[in-house]
């Protein structure tokens, strides 16, 4: 019997070299950017995302990139790469067991309600509190508003449009889809909108966790921050804590993620049910935001 020997298949080669200097560069300066913390592991997704902008560009390394990049802090490019490498996993009413407790929350607290989602993406999460609102309050919850941000400008056009393919109401219920989505007809066929009712209650901005302005001003009867800590190292995510705890009016709410632990991270928060927190009254932040309430 006659064996074939089939040479090994060839790495693929990359377009663009990309070396571990090159990924360690990206770390740095989206971390000091953006707060975020690449793992080794994300080497891979760093290359894809990145070598998008080089061709886009025009620009034929990522050395050259990076340089332009570290000598132009005000380049608009800075915009593009930190779109490029932010996560943007989101659904209408993930992690659904939080929106029964923000419908309970709301209805108890003098009216209107202020809520600010933290990290927006392309809208699914403001809009299902926006929805929650007005199914807990009824008429009362055009008066109530939801402050929507992001860092990544791209995801804010999206949500702003509140424009979205049919199946991504697929596990709403038919009820809560035709009261609250436009379906599109002729070339606008597969397509749903956010009725204007409801975008109205929604105001979306671009906002950097790690700026020292926040263009947004509390105090918010509840604050969503949901699954964007994952990507920051403990430091900078009691740094992000400290500067909530003001904004939050004293018996407010902070929703985590399902993956998020905040009670190693701060002590200004004590647990109140499932990645669903409080301020903690024995600290001194609760007393100092009791006091700007009061005033």
């Amino acid at each position: 019997m006659t064996t074939t020997v089939r040479p090994n298949k060839p790495d693929t080669v990359k377009e663009f070299e990309f070396t571990t200097r090159d990924f360690n560069r990206v770390r740095g300066l989206i971390y000091k950017r953006a707060g975020i913390a690449l793992a080794d592991s994300k080497h891979e997704m760093v290359y894809s995302r990145l070598a998008r902008r080089l061709r886009a560009t025009g620009v034929r390394s990522f050395e050259l990139y990076l340089d332009t990049l570290e000598n132009r802090p005000d380049s608009e490019e800075w915009e593009a790469f930190t779109n490029a490498l932010t996560t943007n996993l989101t659904s209408f009413f993930r992690e659904a067991h939080h929106f029964p407790i923000l419908a309970e929350h709301v209805r108890a607290r003098p009216q209107p309600v202020t809520v600010w989602c933290a990290a927006s993406s392309t809208g699914e999460e403001p809009y299902s509190i926006a929805m929650t609102l007005c199914e807990a309050l009824g008429p009362a919850a055009s008066q109530s508003h939801v402050i929507a941000t992001d860092i990544d400008t791209n995801v804010l056009n999206t949500a702003a449009s509140g424009i979205y393919a049919l199946d991504r109401l697929d596990k709403m219920s038919p009820e809560r889809a035709r009261r609250f989505f436009l379906r599109g007809k002729g070339q606008q066929d597969g397509l749903v909108r956010v009725r204007p009712e409801l975008r109205q209650m929604v105001t979306f901005k671009q906002l950097n966790l790690l700026s020292d302005d926040w263009p947004i001003s509390g105090p918010f009867d509840a604050i969503f921050c949901r699954n964007v800590m994952i990507y920051f190292d403990k430091p900078t995510q009691g740094k992000i804590l400290s500067r909530f705890a003001p904004l939050m009016k004293p018996d407010a709410l902070l929703f985590a993620g399902h993956s998020e632990n905040f009670l190693y991270v701060s002590d200004a928060f004590k647990l109140r049910g499932k990645t669903v927190y409080e301020l903690d009254p024995t600290h001194s932040a609760h007393r100092m935001v009791a006091r700007r309430v009061e005033k």
